[in-house]
């Protein structure tokens, strides 16, 4: 949002510097995001005198000019017809840039006389696109900064341009009035009185107005009148100006008037030529889809099912909030003006205006909400505008719908200001504060103005008494101690682990990366996710539709990028939440790491080589021990899809209690990711890890026996089939208290064996805690262990 000083002085009464201003902006919460100091550009511009204008020997149209600077007399030749002796002029010597030409003057012959510099008109210093002459003041001092002429007689000429940042719940600020506002609740200056139009009709209005029943939502209501007899042309000079301060370029003032009232009052309009309006008559309603329009951009554009639309007998002339079309536009012919102000519809309007991708300064505000209540006044002032400047009559007003109804009121609470804020401000200045906003206050309620429709609720009121007292004064307190003594830690367990798991994958050596929480539908529906219920309803993009269910969709991205760029040996990880679903509590907190490539570059030694599924097991029992995970668990089968069938394992307390898995993903997910594999990977949960019975900054004693150990081993015939895990898990089940260990060390296939058959051998390792054990403890161990492996096998103990 632009505007210059002097048009925020129109509404405002104000001796405050610009340095003023824009810090209480900025305070206020309109942040200045720059000043454009327009008088910089002209600072090395000096008034002259024309001493003498000959005509040159050598053109007609040149005179040889003697003029007086402030650096003595100079001769410099011109091609205005109105350079002549005695008119004070404006000189750029030689040195000086002039914007409007892009040129640096210096001295030069022109028909084999010498000319030390130039007298400027006011398009070649970019004030207006005059150029039939240069420009005579009509007044000034010769050496006289012309910089400092205009600030003195002309200061909307040199006015400096204020431009904010305007955020999404502040429409009101999109006008300078608005603007206005909020400084003279701060303090700086005083409201001036809001002009109230009084424009009577003349005759009854030609051009009707409805709005179709299916279509009161989009356009509430619609204001229109009709002036004949108006003559189009060139803006006044002040319009210009200001239009032109704003980077806006003015074309005619029919056009113009809309363009100032939509940044003076954050009224957008719209003027129609009534001549061209077919059937006498105007439909606001929904498209069907299909429709087209060649808007005043001179684009052509076709129209979606639902989106606003404004028609005459002929079809389509405007888009409802956004862009007129060039058929019924005003121009410099234009003798009847139909002039329109409505309201529309803040989410269809964006929904519009992005589709069609058009970004006019119409749709940015009415996407943001305008003041509604405003709509019939701020035609007035447009009527009552183009009427004293060009002419004509003005007929009565026609309306269709009716005006929304915004009126709300919250209670206005003192003592919420010191609990929410922190900030102890008298109740009469809170009051105050309000009233100057533009609040009514009846009692302790508070009514909101109908240009702000972001206040909703009592804590907003809160809010807006805060920000005109200023934050800046607000006093930072430390917040009392509930206990004595040293704080409770204010980290849960599962922060704990998060941040132990992250610094121990990082030491493991994985590097970390952070992804999007949604990626694509295909790379979810891999790993088990995609459905319905993880699908975004607005995605930024069609790569982000979907909630991610795993972590390792991102980190697969992540290594097919890198492999593109040539690094082959990447070791990744992520620590962050995955869905199962879209309801709160459907999220998991994950750990997740990949191995793709070597475990290091080539040597003589050969010590390089792929990596494997025990690297990324025993990375993940690593993590898993430093968070807490009891050192005794059970490595199982069955894990979903993306993991290969036979090279993987489940990390488990028991067949339901899993606390996370390693292996090496499928071949059919990296061919779907680009990713050159093999892959390893581990996924843990670290909210499945018991917590400790009791909780305490100390580790634990060493818990270890003086007992002697001892080892058996067992071979057992089971058939080929049959995993050694099976094996494994049922020997640690003979004795959950005496068996610290099982181990396989030997496999035999073939042989006396038989086709179908292997024998697997294994060590079981007996720590005894009270007592030595003694033979028949250990036969009677050993029992157990031949009974469960071969319940578990259907196995024999080979003899």
């Amino acid at each position: 949002m632009k505007f210059t000083l002097s048009w925020l002085k129109q509404h405002l009464d104000t001796a405050a510097s610009v340095d003023e201003i824009t810090y209480a902006l900025t305070d206020l919460g309109l942040e200045v995001e720059g000043v454009e100091d327009r008088g910089a550009k002209l600072a090395d511009f000096t008034i002259g005198k024309v001493l003498s204008a000959e005509k040159h020997p050598d053109a007609d149209r040149l005179r040889v000019c003697q003029v007086a600077t402030d650096e003595g007399e100079k001769q410099i030749i011109c091609g205005a017809p109105n350079a002549r002796e005695g008119i004070t002029v404006v000189v750029a010597k030689p040195g000086v840039y002039v914007p409007g030409i892009d040129t640096t003057i210096g001295v030069g012959k022109i028909r084999g006389i010498e000319s030390f510099g130039m007298m400027a008109s006011e398009r070649e210093m970019e004030l207006s696109e005059e150029h039939d002459g240069i420009i005579e003041l009509p007044s000034g001092e010769v050496g006289e900064r012309f910089v400092d002429w205009l600030a003195a007689n002309d200061p909307a000429k040199v006015d400096p341009v204020i431009e904010i940042a305007i955020t999404p719940n502040r429409p009101d600020a999109l006008g300078v009035r608005g603007i206005a506002l909020d400084l003279a609740a701060r303090g700086i200056g005083k409201m001036k009185p809001a002009p109230h139009p009084s424009v009577e009709g003349a005759f009854p209005c030609p051009i009707s107005v409805t709005i179709d029943d299916d279509t009161l939502d989009q356009c509430p209501v619609f204001f229109g009148r009709l002036i004949r007899g108006a003559k189009n042309g060139p803006s006044p000079e002040w319009l210009q100006d200001r239009l032109r301060a704003i980077g806006l370029r003015p074309i005619s003032f029919l056009v113009d008037v809309t363009n100032y009232f939509t940044f003076d009052r954050n009224r957008p309009l719209h003027v129609f030529d009534a001549d061209k309006v077919a059937g006498n008559s105007l439909r606001i309603h929904r498209a069907k889809g299909g429709e087209t329009l060649m808007g005043l951009d001179e684009k052509e554009y076709t129209f979606a099912e639902g989106m606003t639309l404004i028609s005459d007998a002929n079809g389509p002339e405007s888009i409802g909030g956004v862009m007129g079309g060039l058929q019924s536009g005003c121009t410099t012919d234009t003798v009847n003006v139909f002039v329109e102000a409505a309201y529309f519809d803040p989410v269809r309007t964006a929904y519009t205006g992005r589709a069609l991708k058009i970004n006019s300064d119409a749709r940015y505000r009415f996407e943001r909400g305008i003041d509604p209540a405003f709509t019939p006044e701020g035609l007035d002032l447009a009527c009552e505008m183009i009427m004293e400047h060009a002419g004509g009559e003005v007929s009565s007003k026609v309306q269709a719908g009716a005006i929304p109804d915004t009126t709300r009121a919250y209670k206005l609470d003192a003592a919420r200001v010191q609990s929410l804020v922190g900030m102890d401000i008298p109740e009469s200045e809170q009051r105050q504060t309000l009233t100057a906003l533009g609040f009514r206050l009846e009692g302790d309620m508070a009514h909101v103005p109908s240009w702000r429709p972001d206040v909703m609720g009592e804590a907003d009121l809160v809010e807006e008494v805060a920000r005109v007292a200023s934050l800046t004064k607000l006093q930072g307190r430390p917040l009392p101690r509930i206990t004595s003594g040293v704080p409770k830690p204010v980290m849960t367990a599962i922060q704990r682990r998060e941040q132990i798991a992250r610094r121990t994958a990082a030491a493991l050596g994985y590097n970390e990366c952070v992804t999007y929480s949604f990626i694509d539908q295909a790379s979810a529906e891999l790993f088990g996710g995609g459905d319905d219920a993880t699908m975004l309803e607005n995605p930024i993009s069609s790569d982000m539709s979907h909630m991610r269910p795993a972590l390792l969709p991102g980190l697969l991205q992540a290594a097919a990028r890198n492999q593109a760029r040539g690094f082959a040996d990447l070791a990744l990880f992520e620590v962050g939440p995955a869905f199962s679903g879209g309801e709160p509590g459907e999220q998991n907190l994950l750990v997740s790491g990949l191995l793709v490539g070597r475990t290091g570059p080539k040597d003589v030694h050969g010590a390089s080589r792929a990596v494997d599924v025990y690297d990324v097991k025993a990375d993940a029992e690593a993590i898993l021990s430093a968070i807490g995970a009891p050192a005794k668990v059970q490595i199982m089968r069955g894990a979903d899809a993306s993991w290969h069938p036979g090279r993987h394992g489940k990390i488990c307390l028991g067949p339901k209690k899993v606390l996370g898995i390693f292996g090496e993903l499928h071949p059919r997910v990296l061919e779907a990711m680009d990713v050159k594999g093999p892959a390893m990977a581990f996924t843990l949960w670290p909210a499945e890890v018991p917590l400790p019975r009791k909780a305490g900054a100390n580790k634990g004693a060493l818990d270890i026996s003086d007992l002697q150990a001892v080892e058996r081993d067992f071979a057992f015939v089971v058939d080929a089939e049959v995993e050694a895990l099976t094996l494994v898990n049922a020997a640690m089940g003979a004795d959950k208290a005496l068996i610290e260990d099982v181990r396989i060390f030997d496999e035999f296939i073939g042989g006396s064996l038989g086709e179908g058959k292997k024998s697997l051998a294994l060590t079981v390792r007996l720590q005894p805690k009270d007592a030595t054990l003694k033979d028949a403890d250990i036969e009677a161990v050993a029992q157990k262990v031949v009974e469960k492996v071969t319940k578990a096998t259907g196995g024999s103990l080979r003899g």
